[in-house]
């Protein structure tokens, strides 16, 4: 009995552990008596447990700096108390790798959040998945040198790829036509050639945790992201958790959900789905006859800022059509803020307001007014792969055991 006594009180160790680093990762600095009523633990158990992570060099102590945060600067705490305890940045590095179309990106950040490095490179549409991720990991290897770094570093690697992710069997499904990564165990295939904790998600998914961490939602905790793109996803954080999919991965597929059941059939076996309508390749199409076959992002753009009245209605229409939808999932989900990135955000209020005032008028009173946002941060695969970097964070099992220097050495079973 003392010896199940004794692993009992270690994993209850170890999980207060890991309680207490998220919780200096996500909050910075915090006094002991802070992080004690966050983590609903006592005070004794944040000095035990503390004096070991500053051991193991996980976490400092730092004295008279001014929590940013809070407001508070240490000097105007109890003089018997001023220091303050933070997630030591240098203890470690998670990487990011985002993956689109015609783009590979890599996003260093230190234990704390703080970008080390960010870069990424151009891919051809036709490039198949071996030479992708041939490409991300000489990217991974070519920040972590600049950096000083090496991959004994790293405490784990989060992917972004386009599709749904099967949650079962970790194969990616179809997404869009001439996906490269469909049918491939991206975490398996990455496992095979790096030596730390992979995970996979969808990319746009990690584009949601970027916004939630550091873009347009990092101020509430329950955030719906919405991306209007070539195709249209969605990332959903409850509480500040990242929703993966639902049974199989399948989740989050709001460009599949129907606008007009009398539509179009779409490829999915759906009728009249939204992404036929409010992409940015539908939104192309239908100003194709104004702007040209040939007209891209860029093109559309200076036609909204000029006033062109079939950009404007397409725009208006799209607009409408997304908050009828998203009306529906408020109703299902009741978000404090929905996010919208993508390049369609890129023409602002254009297409918000309509999505607002469809969404307002709609939905029911209770969630009706929901703040609707545009994105903050860059589009595409820097969020995502930001977002990566932060999913590792949140998400490595272990990791104090990952940072610890002497993960094997038997501490004070007190918690």
């Amino acid at each position: 009995m003392a010896a199940k006594d004794t692993g009992s009180l270690r994993a209850l160790r170890r999980t207060n552990s890991e309680r207490m680093l998220s919780a200096l990762m996500e909050h910075g600095a915090l006094h002991r008596a802070e992080l004690a009523r966050i983590c609903g633990v006592s005070r004794t158990t944040v000095s035990t447990i503390v004096a070991d992570l500053i051991t193991g060099g996980v976490v400092i102590e730092v004295v008279g700096e001014q929590v940013a945060r809070a407001g508070i600067d240490a000097s105007e705490v109890d003089g018997r108390a001023r220091g303050f305890l933070r997630a030591n940045p240098s203890a470690g590095a998670a990487a990011g790798l985002d993956f689109t179309l015609e783009r590979v990106w890599c996003h260093l950040a230190d234990l704390s959040g703080g970008t080390l490095a960010s870069d990424g490179v151009r891919v051809g549409r036709d490039t198949p998945w071996q030479e992708r991720l041939a490409a991300g990991l000489a990217l991974l290897d070519d920040l972590l040198e600049q950096t000083g770094r090496g991959r004994g570093n790293l405490v784990g690697v989060a992917i972004g790829v386009p599709g749904p992710i099967d949650l079962q069997t970790g194969v990616v499904g179809p997404s869009l036509p001439g996906q490269a990564w469909a049918g491939v165990n991206v975490a398996a295939e990455f496992g095979r050639r790096i030596d730390v904790p992979v995970l996979v998600e969808n990319n746009t998914r990690l584009e949601a945790v970027a916004e939630f961490t550091w873009g347009a939602g990092r101020d509430v905790r329950d955030v719906l992201y919405l991306g209007l793109s070539t195709g249209i996803g969605s990332g959903l954080l409850v509480d500040g958790n990242l929703h993966h999919g639902g049974a199989r991965g399948g989740g989050g597929e709001i460009g599949h959900l129907s606008a007009d059941s009398n539509g179009e059939p779409c490829p999915c076996g759906n009728r009249g789905c939204l992404v036929q309508y409010a992409s940015l390749q539908a939104v192309l199409a239908a100003l194709a006859p104004v702007l040209g076959a040939d007209a891209g992002l860029d093109e559309l753009l200076a036609a909204a800022a000029d006033g062109q009245p079939d950009t404007l209605r397409v725009l208006r229409d799209a607009g409408e059509l997304t908050g009828r939808v998203l009306a529906n999932i408020c109703n299902l989900l009741n978000p404090e803020r929905i996010i919208v990135g993508g390049e369609l955000a890129r023409a602002g209020d254009l297409i918000l307001d309509p999505i607002r005032a469809t969404l307002r008028r709609t939905a029911m009173s209770l969630t009706r007014d929901v703040d609707v946002v545009a994105a903050e941060l860059d589009l595409g695969a820097r969020a995502g792969a930001s977002g990566a970097a932060a999913l590792v964070l949140r998400q490595t099992d272990q990791l104090v055991a990952a940072l610890l220097s002497a993960p094997d050495r038997q501490p004070n079973e007190a918690v």
